[in-house]
């Protein structure tokens, strides 16, 4: 109840005034059952903007800590996270990763739209950068669609390190719904994944526009990984 108060009443119609959101391919969204949702990340407001258009409720994943805070930051971290749209991952036992892709799976189970940022973190310079395969597995494990998202201009609205977003028109593209029935029964073949993986980049860079730098965007934050010269991925 309160995604939708947050939606209609508290912050989507001064989003809607000031920002002016356009989404561009609304019609490739299916209008029941589960699919995935997977965009590129340029900005934090990624996940207000792109729920705000779409018709039906996205859910994407936070870590559990982001629920359980205490005081004043834990109350607004929890009502914050909530009105995106997010659900707690999980995480005492495994890996993070794994427990991304059980709770994903059940909230595709229940017939959801599942947001996932593929690249894993927001882009540091407006690139595209290599995704991870969780996608891939979560596709090919549950047998749902993957519809491609852009995100066109959300960092220069509200670029890293911008506490305040600038004011200016927002725009987002839907592409056309991917389907990887073909390759039904070869979840956990890392080659697969691999090529499922790079087929989504390779439609987002096509709806974005954006350089792709076939590293991950992590080890460029964190210095481990120097970004290789600009290419397309390769195409399952």
């Amino acid at each position: 109840m309160f995604y939708w108060v947050c939606k209609y009443i508290l912050i989507g119609p001064f989003l809607r005034l000031f920002f002016r959101p356009v989404l561009e391919g609304v019609e490739h969204i299916p209008t029941s059952g589960p699919v995935i949702l997977a965009s590129n990340h340029l900005s934090f407001s990624d996940s207000f903007f792109f729920p705000l258009m779409c018709p039906r409720r996205i859910v994407f994943l936070a870590k559990a800590e982001y629920f359980t805070g205490k005081g004043l930051k834990g109350l607004f971290s929890r009502l914050f996270f909530s009105a995106a749209g997010c659900v707690p991952i999980d995480r005492t036992s495994g890996s993070a990763a794994e427990a991304a892709l059980v709770t994903g799976a059940r909230v595709l189970g229940e017939g959801q739209p599942l947001g996932i940022y593929p690249e894993g973190t927001r882009s540091p310079d407006g690139k595209l950068y290599r995704g991870k395969t969780g996608v891939a597995r979560l596709a090919l494990q549950t047998g749902v669609p993957v519809v491609p998202v852009a995100m066109l201009n959300t960092h220069h609205v509200q670029p890293i390190g911008r506490l305040v977003p600038k004011v200016m028109r927002v725009r987002m593209r839907v592409g056309k719904p991917l389907d990887f029935s073909r390759y039904a029964g070869m979840a956990g073949n890392r080659f697969v994944e691999r090529s499922v993986t790079d087929q989504i980049m390779y439609d987002l860079m096509q709806l974005s526009g954006q350089q792709y730098s076939d590293v991950y965007a992590a080890s460029v934050k964190n210095g481990s990984g120097a970004a290789r010269p600009a290419q397309e991925p390769v195409a399952a």
